[in-house]
């Protein structure tokens, strides 16, 4: 019985852990997070395409009465019972922050659009093709700087490692590209949108959280300044 308690004790598992530099590590986690919301809001209102993850919500609000931000949370919900179940040492302040906002920031970003901005603002091909650049930049850097910042990963994000450490005979790259074109189905089947954004996502995302994560790493901890000699 000693042995299970220890085994689920949260400091054991290293969950909500505080690494080195832990307040420039929750700054970027949260500006993340809202760019990445915004973003987010930019690709709904332009209907070209979502990350896998909200192509599989924006299924889910075409059968539940809920809004985008509430049904991405009942998404990740699920998905978080497995990683409560494998592996909480992927739990921390990021998955929090991830979880829990970013469709409710999104949503907030929506409902600022549907009141500044003209009607059919987003409906004029002009309009769409000239924002995706702003919506997918939005997407990946603020995912990236959300992942980057060492506190955690969402529940999405987090699976595919899990998977990967139970079945060793598949790369980590195939259980991700097989995990993505997952969600890709069952978003496409309930009706959500599948574009260009989609694809990007899948072939971008990737290359552009390795190249932030070293221009973070040099913010968050830069390397001290050497003492001259006397």
């Amino acid at each position: 019985m000693k042995s299970r308690n220890k085994k689920w004790n949260i400091k054991n598992l290293g969950c909500f852990a505080r690494p080195p530099h832990f307040a420039k590590r929750m700054a970027f986690m949260i500006l993340g997070v809202v760019i990445q919301g915004f973003g987010l809001s930019i690709l709904r209102a332009i209907d070209l395409g979502v990350d896998p993850c909200s192509c599989l919500t924006q299924g889910v609000t075409n059968y539940l009465p809920l809004s985008f931000g509430t049904c991405q949370l009942l998404c990740h919900l699920v998905t978080f019972a497995f990683v409560i179940r494998y592996d909480m040492s992927y739990i921390g302040f990021g998955t929090v922050g991830n979880m829990c906002f970013l469709g409710y920031i999104s949503d907030f970003f929506a409902w600022i659009w549907t009141h500044a901005l003209p009607k059919g603002f987003f409906e004029s091909i002009l309009a769409r093709y000239s924002l995706l650049p702003l919506g997918l930049v939005g997407l990946l850097f603020g995912a990236a700087a959300y992942m980057c910042s060492g506190l955690g990963s969402s529940p999405y994000d987090a699976l595919p490692f899990i998977i990967s450490h139970h079945m060793k005979r598949f790369s980590f790259k195939t259980i991700r590209m097989l995990w993505d074109i997952a969600f890709i189905a069952a978003g496409f089947a309930l009706g959500g949108t599948v574009g260009i954004v989609t694809i990007a996502c899948a072939f971008f995302c990737g290359p552009v959280v390795a190249w932030v994560q070293k221009k973070l790493e040099r913010i968050i901890s830069p390397a001290p300044t050497p003492i001259p000699n006397p």
